[in-house]
């Protein structure tokens, strides 16, 4: 049945984002390695405009431990420090007037455990996603059911759905069990 093939296929692109999206939000999530990542998200007063900090400047990680920002404009250095600061990412960034530093000090054990529960909370928000997405799907196969689809086919589709669901969810509990390795390992 083609409604079903294309209820399949929306439902698997939408576990799909849901799997990205998490990938991404757990990226940001420090976990002891100095990562360009870390700075995602951080805007810098660019012009009286809130930019964010790949479009001021060049982040690299030149080692493990640190973060170095070459600014394409001098003038801004100021303003990415004050964002660094003012950023609830805790880093104390050292300006010497061409780039910013920051050093990334090592994880606390409770810093560590910390960042262990928010990757959990972000793995469980990638989950809910998944499960948002198995629903709609169902949703729309008990409608096309009383448009006069097969309840056979319609059944066949729901399980394919829930199969679906069970592979994404795995694929989730896989990345968090990853993250948290990687955030546990001093």
């Amino acid at each position: 049945m083609e409604e079903i093939e294309f209820v399949l296929e929306e439902t698997k692109d939408l576990m799909n984002k849901a799997i990205q999206h998490t990938k991404s939000e757990l990226l940001k999530i420090r976990a002891g390695k100095a990562s360009p990542a870390m700075l995602e998200g951080l805007m810098v007063k660019y012009y009286d405009n809130d930019t964010p900090i790949s479009q001021v400047a060049s982040v690299s990680t030149p080692d493990a431990r640190s973060i170095i920002i070459k600014p394409w404009e001098k003038n801004i250095i100021g303003d990415i420090e004050r964002a660094i600061i003012n950023s609830d990412l805790g880093f104390n960034p050292q300006n010497d007037g061409d780039i910013v530093r920051i050093n990334i000090p090592p994880l606390t054990e409770e810093r560590r455990i910390n960042l262990t529960k928010q990757a959990k909370n972000e793995a469980e928000e990638g989950k809910i996603s998944i499960r948002n997405a198995r629903k709609d799907a169902n949703d729309q196969l008990k409608k096309l059911q009383k448009e006069g689809v097969a309840e056979d086919d319609v059944k066949r589709a729901e399980d394919k759905v829930q199969s679906l669901t069970d592979d994404f969810v795995k694929k989730i509990d896989e990345i968090l069990e990853q993250k948290e390795k990687e955030i546990m390992t001093v």
